[in-house]
């Protein structure tokens, strides 16, 4: 029997059940770190910030995240929205440039039976994909190969950033 270890997975296990995680709210805890990198936030701006996802669906899931504490559309200002919308392209241009994903998936998800693990902060999620990037691993052990560690990840789109190759609309940068 072959066995692939993903150690990293226990944390999100645990925290289901642990009271203080469920409790707290983890983007606005990246909202506001000090350490942009250990947050894994990528980008910031006035309104709104990105973030790796954790526990990603495919290499370079990211959340992109209102700063204001908001867990439905309807209450996001129409800023906000556009904000949401401005980071979502900006991210996907430096995705391109960087791990050059040749598409995306965009999602909402509202109330816990849609899927939101966090109702109360809307988040939406960006996935990058590529052609082939579904393998036999996914239909025959129902498991998903991630390629990249997030630090890695993280270091290579802040060092696009930074030289000027991503975030067209004016970076805010790391702390």
């Amino acid at each position: 029997m072959e066995r692939l270890w993903s150690p990293w997975r226990m944390t999100y296990i645990d925290g289901m059940n642990d009271k203080d995680s469920i409790d707290r709210c983890f983007l606005c805890d990246a909202r506001d770190a000090r350490d942009d990198r250990e947050a894994l936030v990528f980008l910031r701006r006035e309104q709104v910030f990105a973030v790796l996802n954790r526990f990603p669906y495919n290499n370079g899931h990211a959340l992109v995240v209102p700063n204001a504490h908001k867990g439905d559309l309807a209450a996001l200002t129409d800023e906000e929205m556009l904000a949401m919308l401005q980071l979502a392209s900006d991210v996907m241009g430096l995705y391109a440039k960087v791990m050059r994903a040749d598409g995306y998936n965009l999602g909402l998800n509202f109330g816990r039976v849609a899927g939101a693990g966090l109702p109360g902060h809307l988040h939406l999620h960006l996935v990058p994909r590529w052609s082939g990037d579904t393998n036999f691993m996914a239909v025959l052990a129902d498991t998903k190969v991630i390629p990249q560690s997030l630090e890695d990840l993280y270091d290579r789109l802040r060092a696009a950033i930074e030289s000027g190759g991503g975030a067209p609309r004016g970076d805010a940068g790391a702390p």
